[in-house]
């Protein structure tokens, strides 16, 4: 009876969140702020990404621009290559292959997107958090800044914290949005006038009305309650997954150290330090648990503290249940095998397609339903469907010829022109004279050619009545 109520007491803190009290309200966290190894680390990885972000739109390739990622109009560049509809197929496999790349690195190294390279943790941590300990301090000054009564200095320093904020959310949202119509476009739309672009502009403050409210308020109620990843990693994670861990047999029984005592307790020496740098105000030594984003905020804060004590550093470390247990961390386990192959086969597959990726791609078939009709001169012709994809920057004039056999070709209606990143469709005839047709089915190659350039070569037949 004893130890049962002993377990349910140690699983008590999985019956709620750190964030919320017992009344249901909110509890703002104020974490104190991290220093050390990993910290620097992050900050590196960030700076190199948010870098990344803010300085893509301004490259260009050819005149083009690098990324674009134009969700409304289903067009895409992916770092300089024009990708539209007709490339749903290698969208929806790389799509594919994102999201078991994800449920790979979970189930072997847990949370190390979150973070690490999760935008959201990105921004919140390493530039609003960042803005923030610069403006209101450390936790204790921002706790003694909240309980203070209105005065000039909390009102410049809330006032000028909020403003700051808003601009830089602005930014993120015109920032995405010229991912979507380029910064040329962007910055035409920034000289016009904003009823000019009224829906466009109505967005941009939409945007950047939510992204102020996550950074400024709603903050790692984001990641606890919102976001679907760290609720899978529930079904994902498994003992010999790799997360941030708590070594609770070399920590274990904690006690706090006293003066001409000697030390019978374990390594912990409850200093809460830990728990005051979590961003989402969680304590590790409860273990594994949904709130955790795996930033390391604790890792560097218990190291510092066991560098003071003179103890050996990684009591919280990166490691799986069963290194913390046995000692030993399996290197592959089935369902990281299984992962891993899966992901292989799907970037093997999509690296083949985008080998074998062409600029232009082109089909003829002959009319369905139709058969050969006669024509003046002693000549039968045949029908056939023309559809023309241009996957390139370029406008495309193009024209047909036969590369096997003596006749013509007319093509029914305006000329075989295709705009850039559009599709062509037309009719056109193929006209032979009845002593070229040798069987009831002709074997024809049709060159389809643009600028003296040979695009394709296409085989197909032609149909018509053999004369002896």
């Amino acid at each position: 009876m004893n130890t049962e109520n002993k377990i349910e007491d140690h699983e008590e803190f999985r019956d709620s969140l750190a964030t919320v009290t017992k009344e249901g309200k909110r509890k703002w966290i104020f974490p104190k702020k991290p220093k050390g190894k990993f910290y620097y680390s992050r900050t590196v990885v960030s700076f190199f990404l948010l870098a990344f972000l803010f300085i893509t739109p301004f490259i260009k390739v050819n005149g083009h621009p690098f990324v674009i990622l134009n969700v409304i109009e289903r067009k895409f560049i992916i770092f300089g290559i024009p990708f539209g509809p007709h490339d749903l197929h290698l969208f929806a496999l790389t799509m594919i292959a994102v999201i078991v790349s994800i449920f790979l690195f979970t189930v072997v190294y847990g949370r190390l997107f979150c973070g690490w390279i999760c935008p959201q943790t990105v921004f919140l941590e390493m530039v609003f958090r960042k803005i923030e300990y610069l403006i209101e301090g450390d936790a204790n000054k921002q706790k003694a800044l909240k309980a203070q009564e209105w005065n000039s200095e909390k009102i410049i320093k809330k006032f000028s914290k909020q403003l700051i904020f808003f601009t830089i959310s602005f930014l993120i949202a015109n920032t995405f949005l010229s991912y979507i119509i380029g910064v040329d476009k962007l910055y035409q739309y920034i000289k016009d006038t904003p009823s000019q672009h009224l829906s466009t502009f109505l967005a941009v403050l939409i945007f950047s009305g939510l992204f102020y409210f996550v950074f400024s308020y709603f903050r790692e109620q984001a990641c606890t309650l919102v976001c679907p990843y760290g609720r899978l990693q529930g079904v994902m994670l498994d003992q010999n997954s790799i997360v941030i861990h708590y070594d609770y047999k070399r920590g274990e029984p904690r006690g706090k150290i006293k003066k001409n005592e000697e030390r019978t307790n374990g390594d912990c020496i409850d200093c809460h330090l830990c728990v005051d740098v979590c961003p989402t105000g969680i304590d590790i030594r409860n273990g594994t648990q949904l709130e955790c984003v795996n930033c390391t905020a604790c890792i560097d804060a218990c190291d510092t503290v066991m560098e003071k004590i003179n103890k050996p550093k990684n009591l919280i470390r990166y490691a799986s249940k069963t290194q913390i247990e046995t000692g030993k961390q399996p290197l592959f386990t089935p369902r990281a095998i299984g992962y891993t192959i899966v992901l292989l086969l799907l970037t093997f597959l999509i690296l083949i397609m985008l080998i074998n990726r062409t600029e232009v791609e082109l089909s003829i078939l002959r009319t369905p339903g139709t058969l050969f009709q006669e024509q003046p001169g002693n000549k039968l012709s045949n029908i056939y469907d023309l559809k023309i994809i241009n996957k390139t920057f370029n406008h495309i004039k193009a024209n047909l010829e036969l590369e096997n056999i003596n006749g013509e070709i007319k093509v029914i209606g305006k000329d075989l022109e295709v705009a850039p990143q559009e599709i062509t469709e037309a009719k056109f005839l193929v006209i032979l004279p009845k002593d070229e047709i040798k069987f009831i089915k002709t074997p024809l190659k049709i060159a389809v050619k643009s600028k003296g350039k040979i695009l394709d070569v296409i085989d197909t037949a032609f149909l018509g009545k053999v004369v002896k």
